[in-house]
């Protein structure tokens, strides 16, 4: 009887802080709707801001995310998985494999400033590419990193190894087997390991003002759009912090409300991504 009732209360425990944590996160969103959405119209999505016309806009900034989003990934997405795929299907349990798996997880709790550092001294100052979208993403490909080959990871030891006993069974060879059993199967995990890179990304501002600065204007005509990432480029996360600290409330909510919207739709993509490549 006094077990029946000690499950009873940590069930309802858990049920309690599960309501408390959605109703937070449901009250954080509408906060921030209901403050942002008044101000989102259709000049603030499509313009940039100029005191001389009078408009506030923060079409550079989205330009600059959506940029410094997909070219991040493109680094640090194949080099994260390809990190562990070697570590756990191919090398061999030693300390020296210990001793990266160590440096890893130390990398992903290195505030994000120390990076910011880092990457403005090496990428921006020695390799001389300045203050620039292609230095912010350089940088955030290090930060993320960390979290795409431990997830990968985690998913991969997640599929059971009969999975792996049965394809090399039937004659597969390693590789094939990985591509074609394993990846599919692992890929939710993955999907979910980038998905959380998306996040720290699109809402990075402390390492991207010490390396991508904070342009906003959009790319110039007849120099195109690789050209661009060669330009300062504030995100939307670096225009939402120089609003508050203007005292620009009204830009600030509207600018949050379209980070989050971002995410949501950069949720959606990579769901529907991983499906995908989980089918075939």
């Amino acid at each position: 009887m006094g077990r029946k009732i000690k499950d009873s209360f940590l069930l309802g425990l858990i049920y309690l802080t599960s309501f408390l944590s959605v109703m937070l996160l449901a009250g954080i969103l509408l906060y921030v709707f209901v403050r942002g959405f008044p101000g989102i119209s259709r000049s603030f999505l499509t313009t940039v801001s100029s005191a001389r016309r009078g408009t506030v806009g923060i079409a550079g900034n989205l330009v600059n995310t959506c940029y410094l989003v997909v070219l991040t990934l493109m680094i640090a997405v194949p080099i994260g998985i390809g990190s562990a795929i070697w570590l756990n299907e191919y090398a061999k349990r030693s300390r020296w494999i210990q001793m990266i798996e160590f440096a890893t997880e130390t990398l992903a709790g290195i505030p994000s400033i120390v990076f910011g550092l880092f990457g403005m001294v090496f990428f921006g100052t020695t390799l001389g590419l300045g203050y620039s979208i292609l230095t912010g993403s350089l940088t955030l490909s290090l930060m993320i990193l960390p979290l795409i080959t431990r997830n990968t990871q985690e998913a991969l030891r997640a599929v059971p190894d009969s999975y792996r006993s049965g394809a090399v069974g039937m004659g597969a060879g390693k590789w094939h087997m990985i591509r074609t059993i394993l990846l599919p199967a692992a890929m939710p995990g993955i999907a979910t390991g980038v998905l959380l890179a998306v996040g720290r990304i699109v809402g990075e501002s402390a390492a991207l003002l010490f390396t991508a600065g904070s342009g906003y204007l959009l790319p110039g005509h007849g120099r195109g759009l690789l050209h661009k990432v060669r330009e300062s480029g504030g995100t939307l996360a670096v225009q939402l912090y120089l609003s508050m600290s203007r005292a620009e409330y009204d830009a600030a909510f509207g600018i949050a409300a379209v980070l989050l919207c971002l995410v949501l739709f950069f949720h959606i993509l990579t769901r529907f991504l991983s499906d995908r490549m989980g089918c075939l």
